[in-house]
């Protein structure tokens, strides 16, 4: 299984409601998990089958950005 990881600027608990419902849906994610108490509220991610970029559209679907890192 491949872990990535993200920068993001999800910011708060709110943010997390907001992105939970994208990433739940998104097919092909085993799990995640964003540190809130990271600066860098780093979002991890557990996939053998998607890359980043499919991540990424799914982290902005809720309007938030993810970079990779």
């Amino acid at each position: 299984m491949n872990k990535l990881t993200f920068k993001t600027n999800i910011q708060c608990g709110n943010c997390l409601s907001k992105v939970s419902p994208k990433l739940n849906e998104q097919s092909g994610i085993q799990g995640w998990q964003v540190d809130l108490q990271d600066p860098d509220r780093t979002l991890t991610v557990e996939t053998d089958v998607l890359n980043p970029e499919d991540i990424q559209k799914a982290v902005l679907k809720a309007g938030f950005i993810a970079i990779l890192k």
